[in-house]
């Protein structure tokens, strides 16, 4: 089970009612971050849930609205006594754009790890997820986040016994292991079955429509999708500034046979992004305005049906 929250979900300035971008997930223990705008904290007290499991951090990119919580962040994590490291993902300079911030929080009881992204697109692999980074369009280098919690064929004991494996392989084999024990090799493919379908969510934000959206939103179970301006008259202004539409992410959503939409990302002047919806619908039905606290279990197929809450 994959647990994800819209932390955040406005753009540029925090309001009274919505905090600056930020999604959070859950999975298996660990918790991860995308983006961290000032108020990230307190969104993500609001919502119950705790940032001390936060182990990875992703910046889709680097003005104020999407880093400016980092921080704080980090000074409450070391006050925590945290010790575990901490991963942060993010486009080039993230290095000198977090220790440029740490001015404020320089000593910190754990170890923080960078990861810069080095191309167009870029795949990584931690705690259960993989995570793949694609450059989108913004007017500073950006990246859209795909992630993926991927899921290994059944383990049939039939095939096991049949094949005469040793039990003390099964559960290495199961695990994904080769194992070998007097000249015999054994494989995870002689006990598994075909890879069952896994779990994908895909997060983009300030950008135009691209064809790196498209390829890599195809088919995700929830896509978190910018929709800086709902009015039909700001298309231009969209342009202008590289950001998008609520219609152009219903396009987008569309034609990558995503599950469901949210829109996120909201111009401040944006107040009630629910009157732009029947449009939006129109275009792809399953779409929802985003806001701050909202929350969904996504399950795996054999799991019970997915209970947005």
């Amino acid at each position: 089970m994959l647990d994800i929250c819209l932390v955040g979900t406005g753009g540029m300035m925090p309001l009274p009612r919505r905090w600056l971008t930020a999604l959070m997930t859950r999975y298996n223990g660990s918790s991860l971050l995308i983006d961290c705008g000032e108020g990230t904290q307190v969104a993500i007290k609001e919502k119950g849930w705790s940032f001390k499991p936060i182990d990875v951090i992703c910046f889709t990119h680097y003005h104020g609205d999407h880093i400016s919580g980092l921080p704080g962040l980090l000074l409450t994590m070391g006050n925590a006594d945290r010790t575990e490291p901490l991963t942060l993902i993010g486009p080039r300079g993230l290095e000198r754009v977090v220790n440029a911030l740490r001015v404020i929080a320089p000593e910190l009881p754990f170890e923080i790890r960078f990861m810069e992204i080095t191309g167009a697109e870029q795949t990584f692999e931690i705690n259960g997820y993989r995570i793949t980074a694609f450059k989108v369009n913004h007017n500073v280098l950006c990246y859209g986040y795909t992630l993926e919690i991927l899921r290994q064929g059944r383990f049939s004991p039939e095939r096991a016994r049949s094949q005469g494996i040793p039990l003390k392989f099964w559960n290495p084999l199961q695990k994904g292991m080769t194992m070998e024990e007097d000249g015999v090799v054994y494989t995870p493919d002689m006990v598994l079955g075909p890879d069952r379908k896994g779990l994908k969510v895909t997060y983009t934000t300030d950008t135009r429509p691209t064809e790196s959206i498209l390829k890599n939103a195809k088919g995700s179970d929830l896509f978190i999708c910018e929709g800086m301006y709902g009015e039909e008259d700001k298309v231009e202004k969209a342009k202008g500034y590289k950001h998008m539409t609520f219609k152009e992410a219903a396009f987008l959503a569309r034609d990558a046979k995503v599950e469901q939409m949210w829109l996120t990302h909201y111009s401040p002047s944006l107040i009630r992004p629910d009157d732009y919806m029947d449009k939006v619908r129109e275009i792809f039905p399953n779409a929802w305005p985003g806001k701050d606290g909202k929350s969904l279990e996504l399950k795996f197929e054999e799991e019970d049906e997915k209970n947005e809450r």
